[in-house]
Parts: C-alpha cells; structure tokens; sequence
C-alpha cells in the first residue's frame, strides 16, 4: 500500500520561478547580465587596490564555477558566496580588506532580488489549493541567493505564507538529492519519508533524490522539459493547473 500524502515539497528555480527571467528587466534598466555584472564588481574592486588583468578574473571565474557546478553534483555541496569569493581571490594569488569582501559578498547576494523574476504561470493559485489540504515546504539549492533573499522573493511574489517549512542548501549545509534534505522536511513534520511527494523540474535531484528515500516525485515541465536521465517520476505535470489534481491521484492510491 502507498503511504498517504502529508506533505508536498516545492523545488524553487523553474518550479516556482522561472530562472533568470530577471535579465530582460536588467537589460531594460540598461544593466548588464548577472554574470558579467558579478565579474565586474570583484575585477573594479582588484584594480582599486593594484593592476589586473580583466582577462584574468574572467578566467578565474569559469574555473570557479566549473570547480562549483562538479562541488554540487559530486559531493552535494553548494558553496556559499563567501566560500566562491573566498576561492576566487586564492586563485587569483590576491586579498581584499574584510570591508570590501562583504560589501561584494552581500552585492553578489542581493542581485536576484533587484529585479523580480517570473513566478511559474498558475504556481500560486496551486499553492492556494493544495494549502487546502497539504502542509507545504521549500526544498532548494542557494547557488548565490542565499535562503533569507529567496524568502524575499517567495513573500513577494505572494507565495511564502503557503510554506509551512523551508530547506535551503545554504543553511542545512548540502543539497538535493542528499538524504538529509528530504529527512529534514520529514523530522520537522514528524512523518515517515513515504508521506512525502517533491515537485521539482530536474531528474537527478528532484525525483531519483525523494524516490531512494521513499518520497515520490513529480516532474515539472512547464518551463522546462529535461532529459529524463533514467528517472521514472511518479507524475509528469506539464502546468500548474494540473497539479492539484496529480498529487490527489497519488494520494487516492494508497
């Protein structure tokens, strides 16, 4: 018998927001990518103190976010924006005073916030019903907006007083598909693992991640459709109106 549905999870990039849907609004404002603009603020920061090379930082941070991107999927570990500066400036062979490390730290931060990207189209309504009759919680990876600012973002896009409970990998210390993610949503609600099922858009973190705890996954394609990677979610949901009914399907199983 499947175990009743207590709690439904929510990935938060292209789930609930659409990922750097904030660059157009950026670009309108006449300010450049968040890529470029991150590159910038540590290489103007450098050149203050002694001449670098722009070639140079730019080089350092493709190896810096290869060394993250292989961090994140080996070790399920993502490093906190401190951490990333932090790699940087050793690999450049520099130092910055403390000062104007945490005045680039809280600017990388900050800059999701500026700009409001997308909610997912029907994501709240959703909410709204599956409110109704499920606890809601946050399960999501912090690549440079830390947990506090992406609450900013959830209160403003109307979504946060839904969530009952948030994990965000920058504060519990690993990401999806660790076990302890999953186990938290499960200790804090005191259920069992199987009474949980996770929304989210990425095969590999977002369903094999619930489904080798117990939990189940549904994938969510209506931003984007990903390689399947030998997954087998246990729903496909293509928009959001669909899925109210999708986990009340899963939750008439058991």
């Amino acid at each position: 018998m499947v175990a009743k549905v207590k709690v439904v999870t929510f990935d938060l990039w292209d789930c609930l927001f659409i990922d750097d849907s904030d660059e157009p609004k950026r670009a309108k404002a006449g300010l450049q990518t968040k890529k470029v603009s991150r590159r910038e603020i540590l290489y103007n920061a450098l050149s203050k103190i002694a001449p670098i090379d722009r070639i140079l930082v730019d080089t350092a941070f493709d190896v810096v976010d290869a060394a993250f991107r292989k961090v994140w999927h080996d070790q399920l570990v993502t490093w906190t924006v401190a951490e990333r500066v932090s790699v940087l400036l050793e690999g450049l062979g520099r130092s910055l005073p403390k000062n104007i490390f945490d005045e680039i730290v809280v600017s990388y931060e900050d800059m999701e916030v500026q700009y409001m990207p997308d909610p997912v189209p029907g994501a709240v309504d959703a909410l709204r019903k599956l409110r109704e009759q499920y606890k809601l919680a946050i399960i999501s990876d912090a690549i440079f907006t830390p947990g506090r600012n992406l609450r900013i973002l959830l209160k403003e896009a109307g979504m946060y007083p839904y969530f009952d409970y948030f994990v965000f990998s920058d504060e519990i210390g690993v990401s999806k598909p660790h076990p302890a993610v999953f186990e938290a949503v499960a200790r804090h609600f005191d259920i069992e693992l199987q009474n949980i099922v996770h929304v989210g858009d990425r095969p590999h973190n977002d369903i094999l991640g619930p489904q080798a705890v117990g939990a189940r996954g549904v994938l969510l394609t209506a931003v984007k459709e990903r390689p399947l990677e030998g997954a087998c979610p246990d729903a496909i949901c293509k928009k959001y109106e669909d899925l109210p009914d999708i986990i009340q399907e899963l939750d008439i199983e058991n």
